[in-house]
Parts: structure tokens; sequence; C-alpha cells
């Protein structure tokens, strides 16, 4: 268990990079700079046209390996102490979903770096509808992220992140910067998700991969709406935010929970 906390902070703060690298270019389009809105998998592909791109990918795709590891060892292990009832059980499957979805980030990461290609959410949803019963699979994956959106909202609104932070380490403006921009960006990420989720399930519904949005697509759907281009900022700022509070996490979450242990309140304000 000794190994576990610094790959899990390897593993926040790659998670971090990615959020922001969606957030950034988000904000790009909504105050006109151009091009276009993208996912997690495209966040890594902008990654890899930076020069030495080939390098920071495999960098990359291990920080995401790093962070599958921690999520699995959470899950199995019981890290966060969630404990063996429906709720904690729930809770754990939730990492293990995690993880797997940062497993599939890790691949397209070295994909790029290695063969130059990726897949993406619509190519596996159409791989999974291919299959008996992939609609109903593709149905309750919608239904699970529409669920972890929700999930997002409610963590926002209770301040519960911050029951991960180590706050004792911090001072009382680190404190309140900390949870305005984890609400901020948690809420964002709830946005995203229940889009996502929403169009998952149409997915399922008609059978056609083509209902599918990855969350470039969800943020693009935000900004068709009226006053679109503030709807997009302001969602996508709250990526970037969410991106920050895992660099937070990456340097003051408590790994390996211990009863008792990080129990101070922030300060108010």
């Amino acid at each position: 268990m000794a190994l576990i906390e610094p790959i899990a902070r390897v593993g926040l703060v790659a998670r971090g990079a990615l959020y922001i690298v969606v957030g950034l270019t988000a904000v790009g389009v909504a105050v006109g700079l151009g091009g276009r809105t993208t996912d997690l998998h495209g966040a890594v592909a902008e990654v890899g046209r930076f020069y030495a791109g080939g390098v920071l990918l495999l960098v990359l795709a291990l920080g995401l390996a790093a962070y599958v590891v921690w999520r699995v060892a959470q899950a199995i292990g019981d890290l966060d102490e969630h404990g063996s009832g429906l709720k904690g059980w729930a809770m754990r499957l939730g990492e293990l979903v995690s993880a797997l979805i940062h497993f599939g980030l890790a691949l397209t990461a070295g994909g790029i770096a290695v063969l130059g290609e990726a897949g993406s959410l619509r190519t596996w949803v159409a791989r999974a509808l291919s299959e008996p019963l992939g609609a109903w699979a593709v149905g309750i994956a919608g239904a699970i992220v529409m669920g972890v959106g929700v999930n997002q909202f409610y963590r926002a609104w209770t301040v519960k992140f911050e029951e991960d932070l180590q706050l004792g380490r911090m001072s009382p403006r680190a404190q309140r910067w900390a949870r305005r921009v984890g609400r901020f960006g948690l809420a964002a990420r709830g946005v995203t998700f229940l889009i996502v989720g929403w169009f998952l399930m149409r997915a399922a519904f008609y059978v056609s991969a083509r209902e599918v949005k990855d969350m470039g697509e969800a943020l693009r759907v935000l900004g068709a709406q009226p006053y679109g281009a503030w709807l997009l900022g302001v969602v996508a700022c709250g990526t970037i935010a969410y991106g920050v509070l895992s660099l937070l996490e990456a340097r003051y979450r408590r790994i390996i929970k211990k009863t008792g242990a990080g129990t101070t309140r922030p300060h108010s304000g």
C-alpha cells in the first residue's frame, strides 16, 4: 500500500491535465477563436500535436495507467472506507467504472503515440449495439452516466469532496478557493455527464450509434442553445475548474483514509 499514494497522485495530475485541455479548447470556441470542442479522447489527441507529442503521450498514458491502478485499488481495498453496505458497494462499483474509462483513455494515449490512431465513444457504442443485448447494455450505461452526473451536483451542493482533502494542511484562503473551484468544476462535469448519458440512452432506444454524443459534442449541444456562447463558456470554465480540482487533489487528497483522520472542516467565507 505504500506505493499507492504516489501512484494515485501521478494519476490525479494526468486526469487534471486532460480536463484542463478539454476546457481550454471549449473556451477558445466560446470566445470565437475557432477550433472544435473535444472530449477526453480528443484532449489526448491534442496533447499529441505538441512538439515532442509522442513522448508527452507516453507520459500521459503512464499517468492515466497510474490513475487506473489507484481506482482499482480503491475498489478492491476499500481505501475510502465506503463499507460493505449497498451504498458502499455502489461507490466501489463506480470506482471500477472510472478505472475502466481511464483505462480506455490510457489505451488511446498509447495507441496514438505508437500507432497514430485511436477509437471513439461512437465506435465503441456501435460495436456494443451489434452484440446480443447490446442495446440494453448501452441503455444501462447511459443511465449510469446520468446517475454519475446527478451525483456530481450532489457532491457540489453538499461539498462532499472536501471530505477527501487534508484540509488541515491548507490555509484558510486555499480552503475557500478549493471549495469554490470544486463546486464549480463538479457542477460543470454534472452538466456534461447528463447530456452524454441522455444521448447514450437515445442510442440504445433507437439502436443507432449516430445518436451518441461524447463530451465534446455535449459541449457543442450547449453552444447551439440560445445564449449558447455564454453557456458553453461557463461550462468550459467549469471543466477547467474540475481539472484544477484534480491537481489540488493530487497535492492534498487523503489517498488511504483512516477513521477520524483529516476531519478538520474548512473556514467559512
